[in-house]
């Protein structure tokens, strides 16, 4: 049986949270939660809450033995912005729950709009890698009239995303743009995320030196292509699987 989840913000200080809330959550490829991640740890964000389920199995991840919540409120100043990161997976069958909470603290707070960083397995050619936009008319008027994004041709948001921008249209939340590009799972897709880091950079006059970033994106590429090199020379037989000493513990593999 499906349980009835339902999730809580707990925003801690007197800190106002900015007019823009820009969303990054668990999402097949990692892009979004990768991008905002990146953001508030290259920036001096202030973390100010975090969101809490009931009724559902939540994670608790942790850094050099340190615990966090797993989806966590941050509010950065210099650019009058708050940003959401949600490292907890949220399926379809939770989505209006969470979206409950989120507009719910919304409606109490000074926030204006909300950015969505969205990265999805689409079809797609080695020339469309860039970053699209679904986007609600009040927010496409505001933030990307004088843009270069160009709106994604056609299909369907479900989930978190598709339940924002849902009661965004019946003006049940703020106006709302989401961002997508295309992402390869399992992930974590650091290309994927450094386009849509771009972009909020540019829409929203935040700047983070993505050095880092870029490098362990190629990092990442190379040991993927190291692995898929290797798998290849097993499949070849020039290395028999019968030959190999394996550990116990294959969780890595």
């Amino acid at each position: 049986m499906v349980p009835d989840p339902t999730f809580e913000v707990t925003v801690s200080g007197d800190q106002q949270p900015g007019r823009s809330l820009v969303v990054g959550l668990s999402h097949s490829g990692m892009a979004g939660l990768s991008a905002v991640d990146y953001l508030v740890r290259h920036t001096d964000a202030e973390e100010i809450g975090h969101i809490s389920p009931d009724e559902f199995p939540a994670i608790a991840p942790f850094q050099n033995g340190e615990p966090r919540h797993h989806t966590r409120l941050y509010h950065l100043p210099d650019a009058d912005i708050s940003v959401l990161v949600g490292e907890l997976f949220v399926p379809v069958w939770a989505a209006q729950a969470f979206a409950d909470a989120i507009i719910d603290w919304i409606d109490s707070e000074p926030i204006e709009e909300i950015a969505i960083l969205h990265g999805v397995p689409y079809p797609h050619g080695p020339d469309e890698h860039s970053v699209f936009h679904v986007s609600t008319p009040d927010y496409r008027t505001r933030r990307l009239d004088d843009t270069d994004v160009q709106p994604l041709g056609g299909g369907i948001l479900d989930g978190v995303a598709g339940e924002i921008i849902t009661r965004s249209l019946d003006d049940r939340a703020p106006p709302v743009g989401i961002y997508v590009t295309p992402a390869h799972p399992p992930g974590p897709d650091l290309d994927a995320a450094l386009l849509l880091l771009d972009a909020i950079q540019d829409i929203y006059d935040v700047s983070v030196d993505a050095e880092e970033l870029k490098r362990r994106s190629e990092e990442l590429k190379q040991y993927y292509t190291e692995l898929s090199e290797r798998m290849q020379s097993i499949s070849d037989g020039e290395q028999p699987l019968g030959s190999r000493d394996y550990p116990d513990d294959r969780m890595y593999m």
